[in-house]
């Protein structure tokens, strides 16, 4: 079976020659930190070799609970938020019918807990009215405002729809072992349960339950992105060499180019099924290298969708971007242009053509425009969009984060920076224990009105 394939050579034509070489040093100290425990953050490296520490009874669990929530309910909920979702959603989104929701698929997974939008959530749950459904609420500490009120709200009207007993056989809490609210809830609810471990962040969790239950409840095939991962671990390992080592390689360019200064690293997909992959991507690379004044931007586009609006900017704007471009082989189904008598269209000329065939031109054509534009470009080659090729894609990104962010001298397991808005928040909104930061946050709101 072929293996996703990295292609830096329309990159690396940007820098000097051996710049890449130079990083060998950094990059191998960056891995081996990560093998022995040394780097900054080593309490979080439970992800390192979580592929290859799974075992099919495990999996088989995780499946067997899917089916309890795939038989008995018609829409399944996911509350979570960060990478309590994003994993999952990435998965489930490019592996699923473009056009499901319009199919009525049994069950619909949907979302929520990732925002504290009162229309959504008034909306959800209007949605829900009547219908037989279950939640997955994945927070390791169950105070996360944004799911906890939302799970506040789905276990309430759960409950209400399908009385007490019935919603704790459809209510499924993924959380911290021993410590936290939802671990307190679940164990006196009596809900299933399974365990985020202490060493995994969020980030990095997709191939934990947080991620492999909502996608075992899709209907996805868990062990095939499992494998898929184990496979790329031991292509990424330590003992690989650095010119082979893809994930060493990847660390290497997009180091050498930041140096070169190339702040902004675009993912740039052909494929619409691929959005929430790069959403999961921004999340991973941007929370773990965006610290201590330093670290690439990583932004999306969506091509060739994006082409006709942020297209320009990246032509001919300002050139401290380089394109990263998740490319798929072969799509999973088959259509041919048709030709069309009139020809008013002019596109005659594609007739019996795929529209693959198009897409690909339209992509090769984009990276050779772009690349004469002054924008480096890695081509990241995926054989197809399937669980197997997922689960390497997903460990080559994280196996890539880690060893960069050691490179670049940061911390990449935490995220002191996001606690500064939550702060401000509970200030403003009165809480408990928060007295002293609400008085000085308003008197700072009357100086400034």
């Amino acid at each position: 079976m072929k293996n996703i394939c990295l292609d830096t050579k329309k990159a690396t034509c940007f820098l000097e020659a051996g710049a890449v070489e130079a990083f060998e040093p950094k990059v191998k100290a960056a891995q081996e930190a990560l093998e022995n425990g040394t780097c900054p953050g080593n309490d979080f490296l439970g992800w390192l070799h979580l592929p290859s520490s799974i075992t099919s009874e495990f999996l088989d669990d995780i499946v067997a609970t899917a089916k309890v929530l795939r038989d008995n309910c018609e829409a399944i909920v996911v509350a979570g938020i960060g990478g309590s979702y994003l994993g999952a959603k990435a998965v489930i989104e490019a592996l699923s019918n473009s056009f499901g929701w319009l199919q009525s698929p049994k069950p619909a997974i949907l979302f929520a807990g990732n925002n504290i939008g009162e229309d959504y959530l008034f909306e959800l749950t209007e949605y829900l009215k009547g219908k037989k459904f279950g939640v997955i609420n994945i927070s390791k500490s169950g105070t996360t405002t944004e799911t906890a009120l939302t799970f506040r709200l789905l276990k309430k009207q759960c409950e209400e729809q399908r009385g007490k007993e019935e919603a704790k056989k459809v209510i499924v809490a993924v959380t911290d072992a021993k410590r936290g609210a939802a671990r307190t809830c679940a164990d006196k609810e009596g809900y299933k349960s399974y365990i985020i471990p202490d060493n995994v962040g969020g980030r990095f969790s997709v191939l934990t339950p947080v991620g492999l239950l909502p996608i075992a409840c899709a209907g996805f095939d868990i062990k095939a992105l499992v494998e898929g991962a184990q496979q790329m671990e031991q292509a990424c390992g330590q003992d690989v060499p650095f010119a082979q080592n893809m994930a060493a390689q990847y660390a290497a360019v997009r180091n050498a180019l930041y140096q070169n200064g190339k702040k902004i690293e675009i993912m740039v997909n052909y494929q619409p099924k691929l959005h929430f992959m790069s959403e999961w991507w921004k999340q991973l690379y941007g929370e773990s290298e965006g610290k201590d004044k330093k670290g690439i931007f990583p932004a999306s586009v969506d091509f060739t969708t994006d082409l006709h609006s942020m297209g320009q900017w990246i032509q001919d704007g300002e050139r401290t971007i380089f394109e990263t471009v998740i490319s798929i082989e072969e799509p999973e189904k088959k259509l041919l242009f048709p030709e069309d008598e009139e020809n008013l269209d002019g596109l005659n000329f594609l007739a019996g053509k795929r529209v693959d065939e198009v897409n690909k031109m339209a992509e090769l054509g984009t990276r050779l425009a772009h690349v004469d534009g002054g924008v480096p470009n890695i081509r990241i080659s995926v054989p197809r969009l399937n669980e197997f090729y997922l689960g390497q894609l997903i460990y080559f990104f994280e196996i890539g984060c880690g060893i960069s962010g050691n490179v670049l001298g940061v911390n990449p397991f935490n995220q002191p920076g996001v606690e500064a808005y939550k702060k401000n928040m509970f200030a403003l909104l009165d809480k408990p224990g928060y007295e002293a930061e609400s008085e000085a946050i308003k008197e700072r709101l009357k100086s400034e009105e």
